[in-house]
């Protein structure tokens, strides 16, 4: 069961500083995967625990779940793993600037809520905002990671992305899928959808060289 909470509302708005990197990981030269919309944490408290030559941050609009996710990676010890409480729309752009330009090397929203409604369309996590400041925040070669169980969702995710011109996406055909996560784990939502067979929508992008179409982006 999906619990949805309104971005939108004045306590969502307010700003959320994020900690800096320095007080987030023991080695700040590692590069980093942002997790946005983590939920629970179990998928990077997973793979943060498989791979320690990365440095995994979740963002969680719902603190009471990245408190839960807190309690699980203190317990695990993986100083490579943290969890934020933040409003991704609100909060996540100062966080970015204060990176060093090419730390962040991968981003991934998975499932994320889906607002149906065209009215609350506007609440949806991928907003043109957010988007133009991960690309700043991008070297080429970068990855974003989306994935969804719902088409109407990941679609219009898909159209915001294509439209800055910034990134080759895997695969390349429009109309096909990829198979698998390309991560060696998988999150709950991942879980609960492939045990009930419904159809997933991944899809892998790398950023290129090219420069921000903000006409495109801001149309939208």
């Amino acid at each position: 069961m999906r619990q949805h909470v309104n971005p939108l509302s004045r306590f969502f708005q307010l700003p959320i500083e994020i900690p800096q990197v320095k007080d987030l990981f023991a080695n700040i030269d590692l590069p980093i995967h942002l997790d946005i919309g983590c939920a629970k944490g179990r998928f990077l408290l997973d793979l943060a625990s498989l791979d320690t030559t990365w440095n995994y941050l979740g963002i969680e609009i719902r603190n009471k779940l990245v408190l839960s996710a807190k309690k699980d990676k203190d317990r695990l010890k993986l100083a490579n793993l943290n969890f934020s409480y933040c409003n991704a729309n609100v909060s996540l752009e100062k966080w970015l600037n204060t990176l060093n330009h090419g730390n962040l090397r991968r981003v991934s929203i998975q499932f994320p809520d889906p607002w149906f409604k065209r009215r609350h369309y506007k609440r949806r996590v991928l907003q043109p905002s957010l988007l133009l400041s991960l690309i700043k925040s991008f070297k080429p070669g970068a990855e974003l990671f989306l994935q969804s169980d719902v088409f109407s969702v990941i679609k219009p995710m898909i159209d915001l992305v294509d439209s800055s011109q910034c990134f080759t996406r895997e695969p390349l055909n429009d109309f096909e899928w990829l198979d698998e996560n390309p991560f060696s784990v998988v999150t709950e939502r991942e879980h609960y959808a492939m045990a009930n067979q419904l159809k997933i929508y991944r899809v892998l992008y790398r950023r290129n060289a090219n420069d921000i179409n903000l006409s495109g982006i801001f149309k939208r």
